[in-house]
Parts: C-alpha cells; sequence; structure tokens
C-alpha cells in the first residue's frame, strides 16, 4: 500500500482576481526588471528626481530609461508631474500602499 503524504496547511493565501490582480501582475511585471527596479531604489531615497538626474544614475541611453520610466508609470507605480521643461516622477504613495496590503496578505 502506498504511503500519501499530507498536504501541509496553508501559510498564506494568493486570494486576489480580476481587476486587483491584473494591476498586481502589471506591477510585479514592471518590477522585474533590474533597471527598472534601480529607478524604484533611486525615487524611493530621491523622490522629485528629473529625467536627467535617473538618466544619470543609469547605464543606458535617456531614451531607453524614458522607456522604462513609461513602464513604471503605465505599471501605476511612479507619477510624473510637468514642471517647466522637466517631468519630476516620484513613487505613487496609494499604489504603493496597495501593493504593501496586498503583499502582506499573501505572505
Amino acid at each position: 500500500m502506498a504511503k500519501t503524504k499530507a498536504v501541509p496547511d496553508a501559510c498564506c493565501s494568493l486570494d486576489t482576481a480580476g481587476a486587483d490582480q491584473d494591476r498586481l501582475i502589471a506591477m510585479f511585471k514592471a518590477l522585474s526588471n533590474p533597471i527598472r527596479f534601480e529607478i524604484m531604489k533611486l525615487l524611493v531615497t530621491h523622490p522629485g528626481s528629473i529625467t536627467g538626474e535617473i538618466v544619470d544614475s543609469l547605464p543606458i541611453a535617456q531614451a531607453t530609461t524614458s522607456q522604462h520610466l513609461k513602464a513604471l508609470r503605465d505599471a501605476g507605480l511612479i507619477t510624473g508631474t510637468i514642471e517647466g521643461p522637466a517631468v519630476n516622477y516620484r513613487l505613487n504613495e496609494e499604489a504603493a500602499r496597495w501593493f504593501r496590503s496586498v503583499i502582506v496578505r499573501c505572505f
């Protein structure tokens, strides 16, 4: 007679669906890119950074940086405010709070 293994009790839950699941997936996808993750780290410590400052901190061209900033904006992780000729970027605090609350529930 074969011995069956007992399934351990769940330690957490990833109970999400619909729009919330789509939002979470978009955020994880955006954060999975190392350059985008570096941009997020920069904006945590330097909120209000302009595009040029972000470009100067990365080993990539301005056009590529702009594409990464767009991906982070599209995922809702950052916001950009136009001030004169510059765009000031910062974390989207509401999105960060939401992301944290979902992750805490899951893990």
